[in-house]
């Protein structure tokens, strides 16, 4: 069970770089479209966008990095996933609907994590 949360870290990690290529003109996908709103009206222009940008990637390495926590049985604690995850539900709700199914895999992996504590694997 551990290495599937593990594996679902490391999967939402690198789910997240899109959003900073993309915000960021570095790369473009189909069903990723460049935008400056946000919350589906916000207009917070080119720095807005790329600050927004810096968000999904600082999320990925985060994602990335507790996801090797969780593989190698670091000691280090898992504090920090509950705030990525709420972090990265925010930025989920920012790019809706692009977005939602990061906010399904946030979902899902806040339900591991709370079994895993439950159950003592993680």
């Amino acid at each position: 069970m551990r290495l599937i949360l593990s594996f679902l870290l490391l999967a939402h990690g690198v789910a997240h770089l899109p959003g900073f290529l993309v915000a960021w003109n570095l790369a473009s996908f189909p069903d990723l479209p460049y935008r400056t709103t946000v919350f589906g009206t916000v207009d917070v222009g080119i720095p807005g966008a790329r600050l927004l940008g810096v968000g999904w990637l600082l999320s990925a390495v985060v994602f990335i990095a507790l996801a090797a926590t969780v593989a190698l049985r670091s000691d280090v604690p898992l504090v920090v996933l509950p705030l990525a995850l709420g972090f990265s539900a925010v930025l989920c709700v920012a790019a809706w609907p692009e977005a939602r199914f990061g906010f399904v895999a946030n979902s899902l992996i806040a339900a591991m994590m709370v079994a895993g504590e439950r159950y003592g694997f993680v």
